[in-house]
């Protein structure tokens, strides 16, 4: 047993799975992911701005390196340019969003949950960007190796979206909990006679060449381009081809679909939670049933696209709570919609962590 934060095993894991190079502009609470990966990662350097950073990344990843940044929201903002072209050329990135509580630069050492919304519109076009959130301690360890195969297979950005509590607090943890991390399969490519920077394969994702191959002529570009990556207007080719960064997102889906579910047979009620809420969730569902509550319990790793479980999960239940640090609802908006569903009920707060009694009695309420 051991005192461990969040930050250690992300960085470790992400170590493990061959992440290549770390770039980074340290920001609470993003900082000890930066003091770790700058003593762990195989290469890493220290930009002067989060820019820079992601400039800097997209750079890395062209030469077919798997390069790694962490941040919270006001450096994360200043990506959003940066993580767009990264989208459009198809470059594997992974970017840790520490969450902080907002707006602005808010307060830095207060937690939060609240950058879901920003991130399904990260991407100009509405296009999906795939996120996966640490919901418990474990997770730091098997999220992000997961994270690094889906950049590096779907060749798109990828965020780990956590929390300053899981990054900076140290938990009570049983290292012999933790399964072997093995590197990550990367996407290369088998072209001898012939290759086209955005020729699209079964899975709609184009082989991988890096710049500067002894092969062949790679084109990345950020603008609307064809297959052979030469920059387009409005033509059918074009189009499709930007079509098909959506597709292969929701395509491979199942590929990085992950997420806890507890059910207890004859539970008419199910909490539903992320982030920061999911530690209190899972010890208000186990005072629940010691009152003799059949309630069942979902934790979702992977928050954007909506993976086609969770709707299903959730129709068998009358009552659905859905808890997060977030004042509006971020999940229950994107799984509900703003009209949300009968039934369905927000457990929220702004500022502060929510309670394990906050949600039995709001679970014990019936107000579902």
């Amino acid at each position: 047993m051991v005192l461990i934060d969040g930050s250690r095993l992300i960085i470790e894991s992400l170590a493990r799975a061959g992440a290549d190079v770390f770039v980074g502009y340290p920001i609470t609470p993003a900082n000890l992911l930066y003091r770790y990966a700058i003593m762990r990662f195989p290469a890493a350097l220290s930009a002067p701005d989060e820019i820079t950073t992601m400039q800097w990344l997209c750079g890395f990843s062209a030469t077919g390196l798997l390069p790694v940044t962490a941040t919270s929201f006001p450096g994360f903002a200043l990506m959003l340019e940066s993580i767009n072209m990264a989208y459009m050329m198809e470059l594997p990135v992974v970017v840790v969003l520490a969450q902080r509580l907002g707006p602005a630069t808010g307060s830095a050492t207060a937690g939060a949950d609240g950058d879901l919304l920003l991130l399904r519109g990260t991407i100009s076009g509405g296009h999906p960007l795939p996120v996966l959130a640490v919901n418990r301690l474990e997770d730091c360890w098997t999220i992000p190796p997961l994270a690094l195969e889906t950049a590096a297979m779907l060749r798109t950005p990828v965020v780990i979206l956590t929390s300053k509590e899981m990054v900076m607090t140290q938990f009570s943890f049983e290292l012999e909990k933790l399964s072997e991390v093995k590197p990550v399969n990367r996407r290369g490519c088998s072209c001898d006679d012939h290759y086209e920077s955005y020729a699209p394969g079964d899975d709609l994702v184009p082989d991988f060449l890096p710049v500067g191959n002894s092969r062949h002529q790679v084109r990345l570009n950020a603008s609307t381009h064809n297959r052979q990556g030469i920059i387009q207007h409005l033509s059918a080719e074009g189009l499709e081809n930007t079509a098909r960064l959506e597709k292969k997102i929701t395509l491979n889906l199942s590929r990085y679909t992950r997420y806890h579910l507890d059910e207890e047979n004859g539970a008419d009620t199910l909490i539903v939670a992320w982030g920061n809420a999911a530690l209190a969730a899972e010890e208000a569902l186990e005072r629940l049933r010691l009152r003799g509550e059949k309630v069942s319990l979902l934790l979702p790793n992977t928050l954007l696209p909506v993976p086609a479980e969770y709707p299903a999960i959730m129709s068998r239940y009358r009552r659905v709570f859905v808890v997060e640090e977030n004042l509006s609802g971020h999940l229950r908006t994107v799984l509900f919609g703003t009209q949300g569903r009968n039934g369905v009920v927000g457990v929220n707060s702004l500022g502060k962590m929510i309670t394990p009694e906050e949600i039995v009695a709001k679970v014990m309420g019936k107000n579902g």
